[in-house]
């Protein structure tokens, strides 16, 4: 196959949708949410957003995102959580933003840091029917790693914009 050919094809594979439709809030997190008692809204988008303490005496908080949207890859079925921690004032990371990323991405167990447009973005993929106790998990992971790198990042280590 050519590399233009495979390109399309893998584009094609990753591209592959199913879950809820965009826009459509998928009601098995809402469930899974009530039952860890988390309060949480639906965006435009159908993703729920929570709003997470994370520190003590709820000092800081982080928000977390679950999309609704399913992604696959052959027999995969694949929810990403994300929680943003920086924003650069440019359309590229700085390179010692990137390099940190990278760096705590390698020491990172549940997720993984990615660019997005401007953004540092915490990306946890979670199976689409991963156990209440996994998301509560990925959940945690989410917010305390993307607190713990906008406080680092930040010109203002006390300020809380995510």
């Amino acid at each position: 196959m050519k590399p233009a050919a495979l390109a399309l094809a893998l584009v094609a594979t990753f591209a592959g949708v199913s879950g809820a439709h965009a826009g459509e809030a998928d009601p098995a997190i809402a469930k899974q949410l009530k039952a860890l008692g988390y309060e949480y809204e639906v965006d435009e988008d159908g993703d729920y957003k929570l709003l997470m303490a994370t520190g003590d005496n709820d000092e800081r908080s982080q928000i977390v995102y679950i999309r609704s949207t399913v992604e696959t890859y052959g027999k995969h079925r694949v929810r990403e959580l994300w929680s943003y921690a920086y924003q650069s004032p440019s359309e590229s990371l700085p390179a010692v933003v990137a390099n940190r990323l990278l760096d705590a991405s390698n020491a990172l167990i549940i997720g993984s840091w990615v660019k997005q447009d401007r953004s540092a973005v915490y990306v946890a993929k979670l199976p689409a029917d991963a156990s209440t106790e996994l998301l509560e998990d990925a959940i945690s992971a989410a917010a305390v790693s993307a607190d713990a790198m906008e406080v680092e990042l930040a010109e203002d280590p006390a300020s809380d914009e995510y």
